[in-house]
């Protein structure tokens, strides 16, 4: 983190000095006073279950030199002298406003990535591709809505280059807040599905959501988008550069020779008039294939060749729990549990099914925030799995009938057999894991894929120790 002056921060954040301590070598800035160490920020947020304005005590006492409050609750004598106290009218405002001002003093290039799926891949790939030429900074985790991507904000200083951050959202206005303070130079959109239907109504909306990205563009600035999303496809240039990528040839960027290997994939990549380059990327699965055309767009618009951006893909690192494949001395684990939406529960089951091994088993939860769409949503995902020809569905959580009633749906309509071996459905993680001991077999490959709330990685954790 670069230095901020004391001034600084209380213009920033528009607030009133209430106390004003004796240091200002800070150097960090924190939202959890668990991890407040010496020469930090507090600032303290509200949430539905906690007030960080009852921890300004315990924040002073563990070396916060300066606490940003929205409420006073603390007592004068608890607070060490080395301690100033802000008070400002919202705290998360004052996040917001703080990381806007400090990332203002930045010289750097900052790539924002949203979209309904794909984001972290895609995020794990462009900060591959730029690493080749660039010292790149990239959003760590999950630390992609209002409060996380300020704090990325801050773990930025000018020894970057760029910053590849990435942007999620569950409604309207919360992308723009975060472009707002992120201004991003480069936008990557990688899809538009339906995720958070539930909040936001139509596919219609979230596209409109997603756009706030580009809320802050100028002519200098460039949006990328996936092309072979089709209400991506319909987007028009504005007052912003446009790249279109994708499959066709029509598109700016375009894939073709797609080879999808077990745990890699294998295609030509080409820009309108200019020459092919051969690509390999260690992702299973063909939608890692569009994630990476975003990725060699971004890093073309920041004047890097092909030859170079493939030089960066060879040292791509992903993050946890996406397609990690587990092989252990009895089954394989596909562990894919970090999120869910039916587009990519069909890509985790289409690289399921590409793995080689004998019986091909998905565990499948619950893929929340889809709203009135829920049902037929979970439902098309059980009749994908059987068209793919799994050998066993499992389903877990609310949604376990209509996973069985796709699975089991049949072109002449006859009614759904209960007992048909190939689907079951469980209640609890520990039925899951007691029938998977006793039925896997050696060389089977088993998927688990669910939304991040169900805690798959339980089941895959328990199943881990009988696999060795």
């Amino acid at each position: 983190m670069e230095y901020l002056s004391f001034e600084e921060i209380v213009k920033a954040v528009n607030g009133e000095v209430l106390r004003k301590g004796n240091r200002f070598d800070y150097d960090n800035i924190s939202t959890d006073t668990r991890k407040i160490h010496d020469k930090s920020i507090f600032i303290a947020l509200k949430g539905e279950n906690f007030n960080g304005n009852s921890y300004v005590k315990q924040a002073s006492e563990k070396g916060a030199l300066i606490c940003i409050i929205d409420e006073v609750i603390y007592k004068s004598e608890d607070i060490k002298d080395y301690t100033s106290i802000i008070k400002v009218q919202d705290t998360k405002k004052a996040l917001l406003d703080l990381a806007k001002y400090y990332r203002s003093k930045l010289d750097i290039k900052v790539v924002a990535i949203t979209g309904s799926t794909g984001k972290t891949s895609t995020k794990d790939l462009t900060a591959a591709v730029l690493g080749a030429k660039y010292k790149v900074f990239k959003t760590e985790g999950n630390f992609n809505n209002e409060i996380g991507l300020p704090l990325m904000i801050f773990k930025l200083d000018n020894s970057y280059q760029v910053a590849v951050l990435e942007m999620g959202m569950s409604n309207l206005g919360e992308i723009h807040s975060m472009a707002d303070v992120a201004r991003p130079d480069i936008a990557i959109i990688t899809n538009v599905g339906i995720s958070h239907i539930e909040n936001l109504k139509t596919r219609e909306n979230i596209l409109k959501a997603k756009l706030e990205i580009t809320d802050f563009f100028k002519e200098k600035n460039t949006l990328i988008v996936n092309g072979d999303n089709d209400l991506l496809s319909l987007l028009e240039e504005k007052n912003f550069s446009l790249i279109k990528t994708g499959f066709e040839n029509k598109w700016d960027f375009y894939a073709y020779d797609i080879v999808v290997n077990e745990n890699s994939i294998d295609f030509k990549v080409k820009e309108k008039m200019q020459v092919e380059e051969s690509i390999h990327i260690d992702l299973p699965g063909k939608h890692n294939v569009w994630n990476a055309l975003l990725a060699i767009a971004c890093g073309t618009v920041l004047k890097m060749s092909l030859k170079e951006i493939k030089e960066g893909l060879r040292n791509l690192q992903t993050s946890d729990m996406r397609l990690d494949i587990i092989r252990g001395n009895k089954f394989t684990i596909v562990n894919d549990c970090y999120n869910a939406s039916p587009d990519s529960m069909k890509a985790a089951i289409d690289v399921l099914m590409n793995i080689i091994g004998k019986r091909k088993i998905a565990v499948l939860g619950t893929m929340k925030e889809l709203g009135e769409e829920s049902y037929l949503a979970h439902k098309e995902v059980g009749k994908y799995a059987k068209g793919k020809g799994i050998d066993l569905l499992i389903a877990l959580g609310e949604f376990g009938k209509a996973y069985r009633e796709g699975f089991q749906e049949r072109e002449s309509h006859e009614k759904i057999k209960e007992s048909d071996e190939s689907f079951l459905q469980f209640e609890d993680y520990d039925s899951v894991v007691e029938f998977l001991i006793s039925y896997l077999k050696k060389e089977d490959v088993v998927l688990f894929k669910a939304s991040r709330a169900m805690k798959f990685e339980k089941i895959i954790e328990k199943l881990k120790i009988n696999n060795d």
